[in-house]
């Protein structure tokens, strides 16, 4: 009984989807080895372009990893878990080497410090309610805040090798980051009441 029990994780650990969430995590020290060695190693600014290139890729797997999961259907509890993981290692990591380089200054870290604490908060509160059996549903709007989130980290990962191609690509990035922070309070205050809904209700 418990070989039966222990292959099929193991199974699932190496399905498409989940070697695509792979990738994602490998990517990050990838993406973030480029923009530190633009920045703060003052190396040529087409590492910036490698970065880019790298997040892209990445970024594409979120869609293709879930797509690929329901169509054949490998969605596993592993796959959930490690999932939403992957994506918050790839947005925290890039974040912060921009906060490093300053890409992201001033007034504009408290977006960043906006969204890094509700990715925290949010994952805090699925835990909780998962060890409850409560299972909290990702919304469309939270689908589009990550992906708006993405492309304005993207611009900003492009930083002063794209203002060579097109002049506001930072600012361009900055604003979609403030739009995305904006759309994280509510997602994030969404989560929250839904949650305490689901354990009104259980009561």
């Amino acid at each position: 009984m418990s070989s039966v029990t222990t292959r099929k994780p193991l199974k699932h650990s190496f399905a498409l989807p989940n070697i695509l969430t792979y990738s994602r995590i490998a990517a990050v020290p990838i993406v973030v080895a480029c923009m530190y060695a633009q920045s703060i190693g003052n190396g040529p600014l087409w590492l910036r372009w490698v970065a880019l290139a790298v997040f892209i890729i990445a970024a594409v797997t979120d869609f293709f990893d879930g797509y690929y999961a329901r169509m054949w259907n490998q969605q596993s509890a592993f796959g959930r878990m490690l999932d939403p993981i992957a994506d918050k290692l790839l947005v925290a990591s890039c974040l912060l080497m921009l906060a490093a380089d300053e890409t992201i200054k001033g007034w504009s870290l408290w977006a960043a410090i906006v969204i890094l604490c509700r990715e925290i908060l949010v994952s805090g509160l699925r835990e909780y309610l998962a060890a409850l059996h409560v299972r909290v549903p990702v919304t469309q709007l939270a689908k589009w805040k990550t992906t708006v989130q993405l492309v304005a980290i993207g611009f900003l990962i492009a930083g002063e090798a794209g203002e060579a191609i097109l002049p506001p690509t930072i600012p361009i990035g900055i604003t979609l980051l403030w739009i995305s922070a904006l759309v994280t309070l509510y997602t994030g205050w969404d989560y929250f009441r839904s949650g305490i809904h689901h354990l009104v209700e259980d009561e």
